[in-house]
């Protein structure tokens, strides 16, 4: 049996978009005289459609698309996911399905059993969970259909479900494993889906083919990287991360173990192709074409900067740089060879008048009262309002430059430097920030040298540096990501070696400063916790405050 692997970008209720991938790939298969081909996971209508799948006319699209695909599958069969409807009255109305379609007719649908409710996902919300399992045989091989989280609890060992699909289909006794994936991007989650795959065939000694969605779903990126794995555990081929692949392999091949690819995996890497790919499928799957950014002389905005450029063109980037009176010249300078390096337009507006503008409206009310953070946010909000004017006047989606660890302890301001449409960095620490940049210039200086050498600094009053206000980023990242992707509380930090004042003073900081984040853009998720949909924090909640 020759088996195709189509691993495509599909867009959010685009069922147009989709269905013409999957025809093209059909196609493809055709031409390559494959048995059949493989689709992911909701495929018809991509994935997350979140509660896209409460409106009927939704499903009938999705069903709609369901009976396209039926029509092309005279000469090669097709899996793919889509919702189905649930017959009965009770339970959720729908479910999270996997179609075998051939010969023009639907042959079979397996339910998708374990339904992830947590993280970023939500999917018992919509679905009904699969109670029957069985397989399908197809010109003399029995196929196992599984859906992405079906094959994440191995042996029945992950306390969040209570039934092993595959367990249950080893009954029929199938000859190979097939699961339509749509597993987000995270930077450790490559190694641990390859993890789950092997542990899936050291217990059941058959050929898995695993198909992922690749491309990006406003802050979910979907990295690709389907397998192909032998009887034997060993990766027979890896496909391709953050880009479309579509290839075709002989079972008896697969099973045999005649070859063994894997892609390299590096974290800084992954990071960055995830947001260049993150960015594009952004502008592209919302129809713009143009980003803004403030440019400061600071390794964020830099780094920011490249990444737009890689992902959209520098034709489509456009820079301001901002200058108050507490600006230091190499900042300017900085900036502006940056922009050069890149080759993108920039302007230069000084933000001196306009604050001054605001404080003569405001020292009457101010009273007297020393300078403090008002000062500081009101030059924030002066760039702020300067960048939405250019982002309404020419139509270019500002991106937000904050990283995760001032995101965490509030260190930007609302309305101004935490204004943007796409938060391109919010789930990057700041020592991720340094390492990017460090990667950006493997082949030669892009960021000017001195912005990723220099203290880093918001200069909004003299002298001023981050270290002020904030610990060293190397220590402050490894308390934070000990307490926001690791969950450990105060106790367990402290334990760790590190300072009780300083552990108390940050995880404050960050639990008062969530209604910050609440108002703030969608952050590109990299990470195994990043803020927003995947991190529900009250945000008036008493815990550490």
């Amino acid at each position: 049996m020759r088996i195709a692997i189509a691993q495509l970008n599909y867009h959010v209720g685009n069922f147009a978009g989709n269905v013409g991938k999957m025809l093209d790939a059909v196609k493809k298969a055709e031409a390559a005289k494959a048995d059949v081909v493989c689709f992911s996971e909701l495929a018809t209508c991509a994935y997350p459609p979140r509660d896209f799948l409460e409106f009927d006319d939704f499903i009938l699209s999705c069903e709609e698309a369901i009976d396209t695909l039926k029509a092309a599958s005279h000469h090669v069969a097709i899996i793919v996911g889509s919702p189905t409807r649930n017959p009965v009255i009770e339970g959720k109305d729908l479910y999270n399905s996997v179609y075998f379609l051939h010969e023009g007719e639907v042959k079979f649908v397996q339910h998708k059993a374990l339904l992830p409710t947590y993280d970023v996902f939500d999917e018992y919300r919509y679905f009904e969970p699969g109670s029957t399992f069985s397989t399908y045989e197809f010109k003399g091989v029995r196929l196992a259909l599984t859906v992405c989280e079906d094959i994440w609890n191995v042996g029945n060992d992950n306390p969040l479900y209570t039934v092993c699909p595959l367990d249950e289909m080893m009954a029929d006794q199938p000859d190979v494993i097939i699961n339509a994936s749509a597993s987000p991007f995270n930077y450790d989650h490559a190694e641990s889906r390859i993890h789950t795959c092997k542990a899936n065939i050291d217990r059941y000694h058959l050929p898995m083919f695993y198909v992922n969605h690749v491309g990006a779903q406003t802050e979910l990126i979907f990295d690709g990287g389907s397998l192909v794995m032998s009887p034997d555990g060993e990766i027979f081929d890896e496909m391709v991360y953050f880009e479309e692949d579509f290839k075709v392999y002989e079972l008896d091949d697969v099973i045999k173990g005649t070859q063994s690819v894997e892609q390299p995996k590096d974290k800084i890497l992954e990071i960055h192709d995830a947001i260049v790919l993150g960015v594009k499928d952004y502008f592209g799957k919302l129809g713009f074409s143009k980003a803004i950014i403030g440019l400061s002389g600071g390794i964020d905005s830099a780094v920011t900067t490249v990444l737009a450029v890689r992902a959209l063109g520098a034709e489509h980037v456009r820079v301001l740089l901002m200058p108050s009176q507490f600006s230091s010249g190499h900042s300017v300078d900085d900036a502006v060879a940056l922009a050069k390096n890149l080759g993108i337009q920039y302007d230069i507006i000084e933000i001196k008048d306009l604050y001054e503008a605001f404080m003569t409206k405001l020292t009457p009310l101010f009273e007297d009262r020393p300078f403090n953070v008002t000062e500081e946010n009101i030059q924030a909000r002066c760039r702020g309002l300067l960048l939405m004017a250019m982002s309404n006047k020419f139509g270019n989606i500002l991106l937000n430059t904050s990283n995760k660890s001032e995101a965490a302890v509030g260190y930007g301001t609302l309305y101004g430097d935490m204004a943007g449409g796409l938060s391109v960095i919010g789930d990057v620490y700041k020592t991720e920030v340094f390492a990017l940049a460090r990667y950006m210039n493997k082949d030669g200086e892009v960021i000017p040298e001195n912005t990723i050498t220099k203290p880093p600094s918001a200069e909004l009053r003299p002298n001023q540096k981050d270290s002020d206000s904030l610990p060293d980023y190397d220590i402050l990242d490894e308390i934070l990501f000990q307490y926001i992707e690791q969950q450990q509380g105060p106790k367990e930090i402290i334990a760790m070696g590190y300072d009780e004042a300083l552990v108390k003073r940050i995880l404050r900081l960050v639990n008062i400063n969530e209604f910050k984040r609440y108002q703030t853009a969608p952050v590109l998720r990299v990470s195994s916790k990043a803020f927003g949909m995947g991190r529900r924090m009250p945000i008036v909640g008493k815990y550490l405050s």
